[in-house]
């Protein structure tokens, strides 16, 4: 049976004092009489625990530990054996203590392998801590932690003016690091914004001194170092404790209603520079040609001068070698040089010299010239088509009485010379 179930004998409070029965039973009643109208605490009281009866215990238990004096059950006076003197500073301490070993727990801290943590005491820089685990003293030290391995990116699009007051559109990004913990957080109060308006200013500055076809075409690679080592001074000046890594241009555009005729320009120059690329490549092709043929004909004009130079000093050779022997038996080489000599001139000629007595007959066929005037004749047959073959074997004929007569004529005619 429950312990507030009505009608019960044996109830039971479990807030009351640990199981007291409500009755009037002899010596253990608290309250008196037992009747509705009893305002005293009796074994029937089933309301929730007195907050300042719990509390009023552990005050008291609390003090007996710390050596305070107990005090009597009876008249409220302290017993004659009583208790240790209460020591009125103990809790005071105990807290103390405890509040100390909190504040204590609370100033340990981790610092990851990527980060550094920047010390300030009281807003005054202390120093900076690498990784591993630390401690400073809670609420006297504040300690700001700063990546220094993370690679951050920053992106700008941008309309600006040019030298040749025209507008671009550019697109740039940068990347940086943080190479300086304490510059980075000391410094400047917000260096990514700072950092914006340097890139901002940078490239504003490289932009509005070029041309604006440099900086749609060829020049982009230019403007994007240009821009990065004057982003680099600007915030070295600033002492913002940033380590530029790159500058990318992403995009270069014309403004869009001009858009169109920009990119014919750019093709025209494709163009352009394809035919010179075509024309450096025909030249690379003709070059080394003619120069070889060059090279060819100054050898051969080497060759033959030194060919030249050495038949010259061969017949002079051979002229002085001639000349010492016709010093010594001129009647022999004077013989000997005329009959050289009338071999060059008739070894050429068709003369045929023939040294015959005068009654002894001789036939002389002159076959060069019979060879030769059939070729003649042979390339005249094939020239003429349709001649009657009658003409042309009279033509035949004359030719050949033509022939005996003028070799018999010339052998007549032709005389043995003396010396």
């Amino acid at each position: 049976m429950a312990w507030n179930e009505p009608g019960g004998g044996n109830q039971h409070d479990p807030w009351s004092g640990g199981g007291r029965r409500g009755g009037s039973d002899g010596g253990g009643n608290r309250g008196g009489n037992n009747d509705g109208n009893n305002g005293n605490k009796g074994g029937n009281n089933q309301g929730p625990p007195d907050l300042d009866e719990a509390l009023k215990k552990f005050q008291d238990k609390l003090s007996s530990m710390l050596g305070g004096g107990k005090k009597s059950g009876g008249g409220g006076n302290k017993g004659s054996g009583g208790g240790k003197p209460r020591n009125v500073f103990a809790l005071p301490g105990l807290l103390i203590i405890v509040a100390l070993a909190i504040w204590a727990a609370m100033g340990f801290y981790v610092v990851d392998q990527s980060e550094r943590g920047v010390v300030l005491r009281f807003g005054e820089y202390q120093n900076t801590v690498t990784p591993g685990l630390q401690w400073n003293p809670p609420l006297i030290d504040e300690v700001r932690m700063v990546n220094v391995t993370r690679v951050r990116s920053l992106t700008q699009t941008q309309s600006m003016l040019t030298r040749d007051e025209n507008i671009v559109e550019v697109e740039i990004s940068a990347q940086y690091q943080v190479a300086d913990p304490r510059n980075f957080v000391l410094n400047v109060r917000d260096p990514e914004l700072s950092l914006d308006n340097a890139l901002d200013s940078s490239l504003r500055h490289v932009v509005g001194g070029t041309d604006m076809i440099d900086i749609l075409t060829s020049g982009r690679e230019i403007l994007g170092s240009s821009v990065s080592s004057r982003l680099q001074s600007y915030l070295d000046n600033y002492g913002a404790g940033i380590q530029l890594q790159t500058i990318n241009i992403e995009s270069t555009s014309a403004p869009e209603p001009v858009i169109d005729a920009f990119d014919d320009v750019i093709r025209a120059r494709e163009d352009r520079q394809r035919t010179i690329n075509q024309g450096i490549a025909y030249a690379n092709a003709i070059i080394p040609e003619a120069q070889g043929q060059a090279q060819r004909l100054v050898e051969q004009g080497q060759g033959y001068r030194e060919s030249v130079v050495a038949e010259a000093q061969g017949q002079a050779n051979r002229f002085n070698s001639l000349l010492a022997e016709y010093e010594n038996s001129p009647d022999i080489m004077r013989e000997r040089m005329y009959i050289e000599a009338i071999e060059d001139v008739f070894g050429e000629t068709p003369k045929v010299l023939l040294d015959v007595s005068e009654n002894a007959p001789m036939m002389y066929l002159p076959l060069e010239q019979l060879n030769r005037r059939q070729g003649a004749a042979a390339s005249q047959q094939g020239n003429s088509d349709g001649v009657d073959p009658q003409v042309l074997e009279s033509l035949r004929s004359g030719n050949s009485s033509s022939q005996s007569s003028s070799s018999s004529s010339n052998s007549s005619s032709i005389r043995r010379e003396g010396r």
